[in-house]
């Protein structure tokens, strides 16, 4: 109970929130952030893919060393990596679980283990690229490399607008909260309070999406104003947009490091296994 009680007392609204702006406007002091966001995307590509056709454990644990390593220098925020493991231990878990259920043993859990390096791949690879960079860099990297502009404005947005989306969140959840009553027993395990911030999640739900909707209205209107429609189509607008993006020295280095060291994985699952 006393090991419940700590947890609670440290996730908290407050907490949530610092976290996500971190990550959202935060990412300017990572290592990673001063690389050019093509080179950096085009990155995040091949370990999204590639792992997925292979079957090797010692190419997909060399490549879950080497996105470790990358998600470090991010410098991601610990809620990030906590929400991470969650999903991959209850995925994993489950699906393990089920396997034994249906009449397997202990050795299902080698597949098992293959699909949680990949997922681990992609995983961190998404959350390098992703929580180690700024918002707007990686908008135009994706415009850069052919993506439609609207698609890459509205990646860049979403990041910008989720700690504001979560404040007004928080403010309708403490409305609910002061015209509510929680309970005065919180059971075994706390169930009792989680099922009643469950109800109030639920409750919070409409309204946060109502005012989703007031908050996207003012900002398409804000954007047009200022000739947004019109900047995306214009070559002129989005060639000065793009200006900054050089490739320079250690981008090279990166990517040649990186292919380097993915080859002699290769080399070293073909010559010693």
């Amino acid at each position: 109970m006393q090991l419940v009680r700590n947890w609670f007392n440290k996730i908290s609204l407050d907490r949530i929130q610092l976290e996500l702006m971190n990550t959202a406007y935060g990412s300017g002091h990572a290592s990673l952030s001063r690389l050019d966001p093509r080179g950096l995307l085009i990155w995040y590509l091949f370990y999204a893919i590639v792992p997925w056709f292979l079957n090797s454990y010692v190419v997909l644990a060399g490549m879950c060393l080497f996105v470790i390593i990358t998600t470090v220098l991010s410098r991601v925020t610990p809620f990030i990596i906590i929400v991470l493991c969650l999903g991959l231990i209850g995925q994993v878990g489950w699906l393990f679980i089920i396997s034994l259920f249906f009449g397997g043993d202990i050795s299902s859990a080698l597949p098992l283990l293959k699909l949680t390096l990949k997922l681990s791949i992609v995983s961190l690879a998404s959350i390098t690229v992703f929580s180690g960079m700024d918002p707007e860099k990686i908008s135009d990297g994706l415009l850069a490399l052919g993506v439609p502009a609207a698609f890459s404005f509205s990646l860049s947005y979403g990041y910008r607008i989720l700690p504001v989306l979560f404040e007004e969140f928080r403010n309708v959840l403490l409305s609910y909260r002061l015209r509510g009553k929680a309970p005065e027993r919180h059971g075994v395990l706390y169930w009792r309070l989680g099922a009643y911030y469950l109800k109030l999640l639920v409750y919070a739900f409409f309204p946060l999406m109502l005012a989703t909707a007031k908050r996207s209205r003012t900002t398409v209107e804000a954007l047009e104003t200022r000739g947004f429609s019109y900047g995306m189509k214009n070559p002129a607008a989005k060639k000065l947009k793009l200006s900054h993006l050089k490739l320079q020295r250690r981008d090279v280095l990166f990517l040649g490091g990186s292919a380097l060291y993915v080859a002699l994985l290769f080399w070293t699952s073909a010559s010693f296994i």
